[in-house]
């Protein structure tokens, strides 16, 4: 009788460490969906009951070598999940607006590329990244298109456009919600990342978070998930 009280002691222990692991590993993964999540949903329905929490385009945080591209609030950061497996590889800033009206702007200067069938995104290669001089990085800017694919990018950036150099500040186009899917909308907003070159000149898959840089640096404001599990980013302009 003691052996057995002593497996079904050994089995419950087994049980409750699984039910804890799982526990947390769904708090890890959907932590977002609990905080700030809830803040971008609320946002959504009353973008003025947020609106100190919205940064202004053109912001610079602290020293960060990056102007801030658009209006808005920082709803999703770097590393965030969404789903089981998901990592976030770049920042979202929701507008609070209609599709087509908040402007998005250039970060930094560089050379913009369209690829033929990109409906709302752009690309700016940046040859010298102003953290370590000497290693090219991208810019990634999307959903800059209506639910059905018609593109906010200025016609400065037709679809081909190859290495046109722009300035910081230089208006790339509006924000969107189109989410790659004719006729299923994502909220209007702007995703940005900072993406790893390949070391050929060329850039790497956006979508893997491994082939992107965390953004906080390059913006001055913390921006990564794992060091800011809860709240909104924001800063004052500062210089």
């Amino acid at each position: 009788m003691p052996h057995m009280s002593s497996q079904k002691t050994i089995f419950l222990l087994l049980v409750c460490g699984l039910l804890f692991g799982l526990g947390f590993y769904v708090y890890r993964e959907f932590r977002t969906v609990g905080t700030r999540g809830l803040t971008v949903g609320a946002f959504l329905r009353n973008p003025s009951a947020q609106s100190g929490q919205i940064m202004r385009a053109g912001t610079r945080c602290e020293n960060a070598p990056f102007l801030f591209p658009t209006d808005g609030l920082i709803g999703f950061l770097w590393d965030d999940s969404f789903r089981p497996g998901h990592r976030h590889a770049g920042i979202d800033i929701f507008a609070g607006t209609a599709p087509g009206v908040t402007p998005v702007y250039a970060v930094y200067p560089g050379y913009l590329t369209r690829q033929a069938d990109w409906k709302s995104s752009l690309i700016v290669r940046i040859p010298n990244d102003p953290l370590q001089m000497g290693r090219q990085i991208w810019v990634y800017y999307t959903h800059l298109a209506s639910p059905n694919g018609d593109s906010y990018i200025v016609p400065d950036f037709p679809p081909g456009t190859r290495e046109k150099y722009i300035e910081a500040g230089t208006l790339l186009g509006y924000q969107g919600n189109y989410s790659g899917t004719p006729g299923a909308p994502v909220g209007v907003h702007l995703h940005i990342s900072v993406v790893k070159d390949d070391g050929f000149g060329h850039f790497k898959n956006e979508l893997d978070i491994e082939n992107t840089y965390d953004p906080s640096p390059y913006f001055g404001i913390e921006l990564n998930a794992n060091r800011k599990p809860d709240g909104i980013p924001f800063c004052e302009q500062t210089q």
